[in-house]
């Protein structure tokens, strides 16, 4: 059974059909990577599945069940985290806080407390270590005094990653994890989505236009033509295809042979 799925996702803006009847599902343990020219749509799927835009027709699916009249929030609390695109961070304390709170919203989800975000932080020892935990496996281990509005890009970015591991998101999503990031920082970021493709449950979606970065990353990959699925397979299959040759590298079908 598929973790994630849309079935016959579409939104129209006027006239404009920017995502057209969409259907795919994705697996636990993979890492499929969204791939398309300018204009093709992804950035506009991603918004669908996380909630950002309500979608004009279709369905969105999480563990078997039905999310598509939840909100972006709701969504995020049933295991759909979303990185990169809006933030969730708390410029105004620290990198440990910012973790815990992350820690104690999936603890207080679980045991259906409600959130109390702003309780005491000193009378809960499990919640500190595992965030912790979490700081260490992100490499943010030795900035967790630090407020985060005094983080550099690329840090702010692992800890985006820190807070859906804090929340313990079965769906990790990200668009464009390296863009704005200096050669130094991106590999930082690639090696920690390495890092949770060694978890077979969670299912990872990667919009990228760096086809180095997805012939690496990629268990699969799917390809958006004018909001159109156009193609959907493994990595050198679909880079391969005339399809995708002409559509996302710009080749004609001639040139490509």
């Amino acid at each position: 059974m598929s973790l994630l799925a849309t079935k016959d996702l579409t939104i129209r803006f006027g006239g404009h059909v920017a995502v057209n009847a969409v259907t795919c599902a994705f697996q636990p343990g993979t890492l499929t990577a969204i791939v398309g020219p300018n204009g093709a749509g992804k950035t506009t799927y991603f918004n669908l599945i996380s909630g950002q835009l309500k979608a004009t027709a279709g369905q969105v699916t999480l563990d078997g069940r039905d999310i598509s009249g939840l909100s972006a929030s709701e969504r995020t609390r049933a295991g759909l985290g979303r990185a990169f695109q809006l933030t969730n961070l708390f410029p105004r304390l620290t990198v440990l806080e910012n973790v815990r709170l992350a820690v104690q919203a999936a603890r207080d989800g679980k045991h259906r407390r409600g959130l109390n975000l702003w309780s005491i932080w000193s009378d809960h020892e499990a919640l500190t270590q595992r965030a912790d935990e979490i700081l260490a496996a992100v490499a943010l281990a030795d900035k967790e005094s630090e407020l985060v509005a005094n983080l550099p890009h690329g840090d702010q970015r692992k800890l985006e990653v820190a807070l859906l591991m804090g929340l313990e998101s079965k769906v990790f999503m990200f668009d464009e994890p390296t863009a704005g990031m200096n050669a130094a920082e991106a590999p930082v970021i690639l090696n920690l989505i390495r890092k949770l493709k060694e978890d077979a449950s969670k299912t990872i979606l990667l919009v990228e236009h760096k086809m180095d970065v997805v012939r690496e990353l990629a268990d699969r990959i799917i390809v958006l033509h004018n909001g159109t699925l156009v193609a959907d397979g493994d990595p050198a299959t679909v880079i391969a295809s005339p399809i995708v040759q002409e559509a996302y590298l710009g080749i004609a079908p001639k040139e490509a042979a």
